[in-house]
């Protein structure tokens, strides 16, 4: 959010997380509060314990329109010392607004693909949008997700979207995935976008366990995010269960695509929200690891490395 820095500067990073995830309309309801100093505070004292537990760099991967506010997010990084990487992007097609689904075309079509890219390609190399005002820091990275139920039209422009702005970039993509993580990879890398340019989430989800999808995507070339570390519900994996596939695919020589994160979200409105530390992986899941026979080499890739190798941009003749 402060200007370029170089990637040995990232230290240890979180890169799947949310600072400030407002559900679109929240901000307007009568009975949610959008006090800034009141955000700014709670904000900055989760970014302070995370960097006393280790942490480096925040990735706010929640894209454009879910409360991500630039000027916070800069004030922040000042205050803190934490460096806030954000994103551009949206998605899934559910939670877009009504101007980015019915176009003034006759009839009413989804956007394409290339109206998508040019969208998120001016936030990467102008800067993100404060709306109507101005454009600031640039987006480091581009999201996206597909529906649960299955991936839709517009959520296929939006991924191949997202892949031709890192292509004209050099930014990476981090995407989450809805019903099939491997078919949706796969319309990404169709557009040509190497497979180490891309992290998709959520791959510590049981069905995607259950379906092989992490082995399958490791073994595509992308980052496997086993991003919600901690979580108790019936959906994901206990972290139990999350360090037994950590160990089984640095086992299988995929040590190099593993990324580490919490999906916590620093504050939530609107919605409840994952209330948990951002540096929980740091200080409760890496000991267990460790404890399990995870080499030290091996657990600096996963919160260090293979972050640092995912977020360093690359030029747009090299991507």
């Amino acid at each position: 959010m402060l200007g370029p820095i170089p990637p040995d500067a990232l230290g240890v990073v979180a890169v799947h997380e949310a600072l400030l995830s407002v559900v679109p309309g929240a901000e307007h309801a009568f009975d949610v509060s959008m006090d800034r100093a009141e955000i700014f505070e709670a904000l900055a004292a989760k970014l302070r314990d995370f960097r006393a537990r280790g942490g480096s760099t925040i990735v706010d991967s929640t894209g454009m329109f879910h409360g991500r506010d630039v000027r916070l997010y800069e004030a922040l990084s000042r205050s803190t010392g934490v460096h806030i990487v954000a994103s551009t992007g949206m998605g899934p097609e559910e939670m877009l607004g009504g101007y980015f689904l019915t176009p003034q075309t006759n009839p009413p079509t989804p956007w394409p693909a290339d109206k998508f890219a040019g969208l998120f390609t001016k936030e990467v190399t102008e800067g993100m949008v404060v709306p109507r005002v101005e454009r600031r820091a640039p987006a480091g990275l581009v999201t996206t997700t597909a529906t649960r139920e299955g991936m839709t039209a517009t959520d296929e422009s939006l991924f191949r979207g997202a892949a031709r702005t890192a292509l004209a970039t050099g930014v990476p993509v981090s995407i989450r995935f809805g019903k099939d993580a491997v078919a949706e990879l796969d319309v990404i890398l169709d557009e040509q976008l190497p497979g180490d340019r891309v992290v998709v989430g959520g791959l510590d989800r049981r069905d995607a366990v259950a379906a092989g999808a992490p082995l399958e995507v490791a073994r595509r070339g992308a980052f496997v995010a086993l991003d919600h570390v901690g979580a108790d519900d019936d959906e994901h994996l206990t972290d139990a269960e999350r360090a037994a596939l950590v160990l089984e695919l640095v086992a299988a020589g995929h040590a190099d695509r593993l990324i580490l994160s919490g999906n916590a979200v620093g504050v939530a409105k609107g919605h409840d929200g994952n209330d948990r530390a951002f540096g929980a992986v740091l200080t409760e899941f890496l000991p267990l690891l460790t404890a399990q026979g995870l080499g030290d080499e091996d657990a600096r890739r996963l919160v260090v490395d293979n972050p640092r190798a995912l977020l360093a941009p690359r030029s747009a003749k090299a991507a």
